[in-house]
């Protein structure tokens, strides 16, 4: 079940703002007026207090940053499962918190970006999938125009090859220590260059090859752990419209109730690129 707290802040937003304004201009004036020293009712307190704090965090979290955790190892070797990050809300335009309209334009991501994003659905089912809406983490490797070719993890835009060095052996803790033995390469984009894991052993059909174009107001993304990815290759381009932010930094990594199963400080501070 997915939990949209952008919503339910929004409506606590509603809430208790109204009854902060209600009370305000209307029923104040008679509570005072029939008895001058009068308490506040409990429930208009409540609104008073609430609703500012309330208010605070939603501008902040749909407008500024809004945190996310790691639920999977599509991204390693750069992030991990229990990396909790911050998504910067501001980079690529301004949106209404629930509606996710862009009304201010700031800027769109850029080739090599990890960002944050509403997963648009499978080919076959679309926004019928159950799991479209969901937050996923990838890289940007297709901007719009874009000519998209991958073959065998090898990724060129455009015709122009991304460059390629082996980097040496992956070597996982907890429950990263499934990738252990996968092969670390430096992927050069552009200006740009990051970590991505391949598997040694892989079934040539096993990975997703082909290429693709890129519409318009749309994104290709990809996984850093190229063989354990489920991403643009699979279902598709993702549409600017779901688009949510750029990651930005780590500021923990742990797992379990008060991180009593893992807790990884080395990680706290680490920036995302």
């Amino acid at each position: 079940m997915k939990i949209d707290f952008a919503l339910i802040l929004t409506l606590l937003a509603l809430f208790t703002g109204l009854i902060w304004l209600a009370d305000k201009f209307v029923f104040e004036k008679r509570r005072l007026a029939a008895d001058a020293a009068a308490a506040d009712p409990v429930l208009v307190e409540y609104a008073k207090s609430l609703f500012p704090v309330i208010f605070l965090v939603l501008m902040l979290r749909s407008f500024l940053a809004e945190p996310f955790r790691i639920p999977s190892g599509s991204m390693m070797p750069n992030l991990l499962i229990g990396d909790f990050i911050l998504v910067n809300k501001f980079n690529y335009g301004i949106r209404l918190p629930v509606l996710n309209t862009k009304i201010v334009e700031v800027g769109a991501p850029e080739r090599g970006d990890v960002f944050v994003f509403r997963y648009p659905g499978s080919k076959e089912l679309g926004k019928d999938d159950p799991a479209a809406g969901t937050d996923y983490i990838k890289r940007v490797i297709g901007l719009p125009g874009d000519t998209i070719s991958v073959e065998e993890n090898r990724v060129s835009v455009n015709g122009v090859p991304f460059g390629y060095a082996e980097a040496g052996v992956y070597v996982g803790k907890g429950v990263s220590s499934e990738m252990t033995g996968s092969r670390i390469y430096s992927e050069s984009l552009p200006g740009k260059s990051h970590a991505m894991l391949e598997m040694d052993g892989v079934p040539l059909g096993y990975r997703n090859n082909g290429t693709w174009m890129v519409p318009q107001g749309h994104y290709f993304a990809m996984g850093d752990n190229r063989d354990r990815s489920a991403d643009s290759r699979e279902w598709g381009f993702v549409p600017e419209q779901n688009v949510v932010g750029k990651a930005m930094v780590i500021w923990l990594n742990c797992s379990g109730w008060f991180c009593t199963d893992s807790f990884e400080p080395s990680r706290i501070g680490t920036k995302i690129d």
